[in-house]
Order: structure tokens, then C-alpha cells, then sequence
């Protein structure tokens, strides 16, 4: 199997006005950790999948798993594109790996 390193990007704009909003959206963000994605915003996770059968195999997770208000949007990027994630913050941010050294190689 050729493996070709893939980033599943996760982008979700969810109702948090009733308590049930508010449960589902803990459902989802649940779901999400459990399953190996990782949080880079409020709203936005990441997880590295193997190949495009992995990223297939996630996508129908997740579907299976929306919340029943709101919005989910999915993207597949590959992994070179997405060590070239530029961060622009106001002061210096320690914790944020920004060199290469996030490509994943095989």
C-alpha cells in the first residue's frame, strides 16, 4: 500500500443557544477528540489520515455523527500543503512548532 500522508480538516459552526444545542455540540466535539482529531481553533479540527481510503472511511464517520443543527465543512489537504500553514499572532508563540519539522516523511 502506497502511503500518501493526508490532513482531514474539520470546520463547524454549531447553535449554542438551547441546552440541547449545547449538548450536541459537546457530542460532536466529543466524537471528534475520541477519533483522533486534534483542535487548532474553536471550531476547527485536524487529524492526519494515511491515504484517501482512510480519508473516506473519516468522512463517512463523521457524517454519520452530525449534530442535527448547523454546519460541518470538510477538507483534504495534503500533508506538504499543510506544513505551510503560516501564523500570524500579535506576540510570540512558543508552543507553535512554525518550521518545517511538521512535515510528517516516510
Amino acid at each position: 500500500m502506497n502511503y500518501r500522508f493526508m490532513r482531514l480538516m474539520v470546520f463547524f459552526d454549531l447553535p449554542m443557544i438551547t441546552n440541547e444545542d449545547k449538548r450536541n455540540y459537546a457530542q460532536f466535539h466529543r466524537f471528534l477528540v475520541k477519533g483522533g482529531f486534534v483542535m487548532m481553533q474553536k471550531s476547527v479540527y485536524t487529524k492526519l489520515v494515511v491515504n484517501n481510503v482512510t480519508t473516506i472511511t473519516e468522512r463517512k464517520k463523521i457524517a454519520q455523527n452530525l449534530p442535527p443543527k448547523g454546519v460541518v465543512e470538510l477538507l483534504e489537504i495534503t500533508e506538504n500543503q499543510f506544513s505551510r500553514i503560516e501564523y500570524l499572532v500579535g506576540e510570540h508563540q512558543s508552543e507553535v512548532l512554525d518550521t518545517p519539522d511538521r512535515i510528517v516523511e516516510i
